[in-house]
């Protein structure tokens, strides 16, 4: 007797089309909104790439003393803003005319984009691969991460190195957020607390990714034989359990950093100091 769940005749068919899973005409069988959660996630990727995209070819309003935009530090150009005592190594000369931004968000980029929560969000968001748990994806095939160009994934672990770089450098620029416009110590600003937010998120991100939690207590045959590294490895998988929330948090501490030091340096305000 037939059922309607005979087995699929698509010639040439994979993953769920396949000819050994079962033939249900629905293309999926949930009934709640599904859909809400990739189309948000989509909308909040695509509007801090607007933004990135815009500060980073700006060229402008990324200094104001003593803040430094996190998307322009460290910067690497001779057509940097001299910044007193800041992160600024004229490793290019003159013949970089681009914006400087762009020698350096590279590094964090290519961390966040291999990282393994944003590779499922943006998976999900825009090539709906799959949109949802339970919701079959409307492609034909699938290959997973084993052919050019998703292959290059795998270099995750390699850019989670030069994220050590960049989240020191910006500890370093946090440090002299506790200066004046006048670079005199001892002095601290409502700019100095969004930076202390920012680069605390930073690192939690950062620490929080599942490179990081294999180098310190991954290829261990026994924890009880190297105590510090297991419990180490305890406190990073705390971390990463909350890696969603991280990777979200200062994804959007960085870009309200950055448009904090925007409006100081295009005039918009004055830096309230505490002290």
């Amino acid at each position: 007797m037939a059922t309607g769940t005979e087995p699929s005749s698509q010639a040439g068919a994979t993953g769920v089309h396949a000819s050994s899973r079962a033939a249900i005409p629905a293309r999926h069988l949930r009934t709640d909104r599904w859909w809400l959660a990739p189309a948000c996630t989509a909308a909040g990727l695509l509007a801090f790439i607007v933004y990135s995209t815009w500060r980073a070819f700006a060229n402008a309003d990324y200094y104001a003393a003593p803040y430094v935009s996190p998307f322009y530090s460290p910067c690497l150009a001779e057509n940097c803003h001299t910044m007193r005592g800041g992160p600024n190594w004229e490793i290019f000369g003159s013949w970089w005319g681009l914006s400087p931004a762009l020698l350096i968000l590279i590094f964090p980029l290519g961390f966040r984009l291999t990282c393994y929560y944003y590779r499922k969000a943006y998976y999900r968001g825009f090539w709906a691969s799959p949109p949802a748990c339970a919701v079959a994806e409307p492609h034909k095939k699938y290959t997973g991460e084993t052919r050019f160009p998703l292959i290059l994934q795998n270099i995750h672990r390699y850019f989670f190195y030069f994220a050590i770089l960049v989240a020191g450098v910006l500890t370093y620029d946090t440090a002299l957020t506790f200066r004046d416009e006048n670079y005199a110590w001892g002095h601290m600003g409502l700019g100095t607390l969004v930076f202390l937010v920012n680069i605390v998120l930073i690192w939690a991100y950062t620490l929080s990714c599942h490179s990081c939690r294999h180098i310190v207590g991954g290829r261990l045959r026994h924890f009880s034989k190297h105590p510090v590294r297991y419990r180490m490895w305890g406190w990073v998988g705390k971390l990463n359990e909350r890696h969603m929330l991280l990777a979200w948090s200062s994804l959007i501490s960085v870009a309200v950093a950055d448009f904090y030091v925007f409006l100081l340096a295009s005039g918009a305000f004055e830096d309230p100091r505490f002290f």
